[in-house]
């Protein structure tokens, strides 16, 4: 099915601001497969002149030759000469030859797959870069997936292009409010349900069909054997990872709820210093976290012992909790019967968890439009041994403090959730207090006057959508 594009719009505006500079532009884009590089890169060139080259894993050989004929196809004056190059440092010399009456746009995607056949090309690239590409009006966009290879082979300072890129980008997965984009339809809580499930990531969200219901994309699209969702966890693994019986053992731990290390430890067995590899491993590749209250220092986050764990792709989360345990009888043609018995049964409570972060995001964007009692420097999660709070904002100096509660039911949130949630922070502290809650399912009279009252803010699912 086709789609229109949508989203990135922070991402196109930062490509357009360098390609409006004078000048050479030496721009690295990278982030996880899946994330919508390429379509995003598509999309800033559609409406420019340029040359785009997508590598693959070949010799290389292959690879100059394949980029030589992408190069002369653009009807440089070193095509009435050559087929292809005979160097690289003739090929990107080449760059030079094109079209310049606008600006010189060159996009090289999965640039990794042609360093690792010509580890030589750093190099070559940075002593051009240096001698005469910065000087030029062109704009070379850098673009890859292995997040660890761009990181440590091309902006680490031991490398020739340390130093060179005049923009670097990381691309994350879409928000919250870009993701819903994909399901125009739905309702507030399908919306928020279908982002728990295949969280921001363009790939996942493009396999659910608007037309269909929530419960039948579920059943279709993820528990359906042969299904692009279905096996796409299990792929993504074998693609980026080793041991991957190991590290299904350590996200389904994970899943189940064990997100300490010592928990994790006990529950696989795995021993803690490999362990604590294993999940700096998943760490570098965004499918899990260490989160830290908000409250804690920079010291507090270098003990390993400390932090806690949770995934942070709601696909991996949603794949681990449903679908993993229940590949045996998936694998039979049973997904109607998981659906009903295992999923939907659970999906409300599933869906708690990520509502959390959906109102953290939403908080900052009210904190950007500059429209909540002060300008929050931190936001977070705040627990210690006998409480927690979903959300704790501070100002830069501590002063001022917003604490914030989820509620997502069925039931109106009443008042006993705020006074529950005043309780939790000692008020023996000097910073100024806010509250806010955040419910699906609205407010009572009673506490909309207590809010009223006392300026505690309340936000309703259906207006945080909307």
């Amino acid at each position: 099915m086709n789609r229109q594009f949508l989203g990135r719009e922070k991402e196109l505006a930062w490509l357009q601001e360098r390609y409006d500079r004078p000048k050479g532009q030496l721009l690295v884009l990278y982030g996880r497969r899946r994330i919508g590089k390429t379509e995003t890169l598509r999309q800033f060139a559609k409406d420019k002149e340029h040359l785009f080259y997508a590598c693959t894993e070949s010799t290389d050989r292959q690879q100059l030759d394949a980029f030589s004929r992408r190069l002369l196809a653009k009807n440089i004056p070193a095509a009435q000469y050559l087929s292809v190059f005979s160097s690289w440092r003739e090929a990107f010399s080449g760059l030079l030859e094109l079209d310049s009456t606008t600006k010189r746009l060159v996009i090289i995607d999965e640039f990794p797959y042609m360093v690792k056949s010509n580890p030589e090309i750093p190099s070559i690239l940075q002593a051009l870069w240096d001698e005469k590409l910065q000087y030029e009006d062109i704009m070379l966009v850098l673009s890859g997936s292995s997040m660890s290879f761009i990181e440590q082979e091309v902006l680490a300072e031991k490398n020739p292009l340390y130093g060179r890129a005049t923009g670097i980008l990381q691309m994350k997965e879409m928000d919250f409010f870009d993701a819903v984009q994909f399901f125009p339809n739905y309702s507030p809580e399908d919306k928020t349900a279908a982002y728990a499930i295949l969280g921001g990531i363009p790939h996942y969200l493009k396999q659910f069909d608007p037309s269909l219901s929530l419960a039948e994309n579920i059943v279709q699209n993820i528990l359906q054997k042969g299904c692009v969702l279905y096996s796409e966890v299990e792929f993504l693994m074998h693609e980026e990872l080793r041991e991957t019986a190991v590290y299904n053992t350590i996200i389904s731990a994970v899943a189940l709820g064990n997100t300490k290390l010592s928990e994790i430890h006990a529950k696989t067995l795995i021993e803690k210093s490999k362990l604590s590899s294993y999940l700096r491993n998943l760490i570098e590749l965004g499918i899990i976290t260490r989160e830290f209250p908000v409250t804690g220092s920079l010291k507090e986050s270098s003990n390993v012992q400390r932090g806690l764990y949770k995934i942070t792709d709601n696909y991996f989360r949603f794949y681990y909790a449903f679908v993993y345990p229940n590949t045996s009888e998936l694998e039979y043609g049973g997904a109607p019967g998981i659906y009903t018995y295992a999923v939907a049964p659970s999906l409300d409570e599933y869906v708690s968890r990520v509502f959390e972060d959906i109102s953290i995001q939403y908080m900052r964007k009210q904190n950007n439009a500059g429209v909540l009692p002060f300008h929050f420097t931190r936001i977070g999660r705040w627990w210690n041994k006998t409480d927690e709070i979903d959300i704790m904002a501070l100002d830069a100096d501590g002063s001022r403090m917003l604490l914030g509660e989820c509620k997502y039911r069925n039931a109106k949130t009443d008042t006993d959730t705020l006074y529950s949630l005043m309780r939790k922070f000692p008020l023996s502290s000097d910073a100024k207090m806010f509250y806010c809650l955040f419910s699906k399912s609205d407010f009572t009279k009673r506490l909309q006057d207590e809010a009223g009252e006392k300026g505690v803010m309340l936000f309703e699912l259906k207006d945080m959508v909307e």
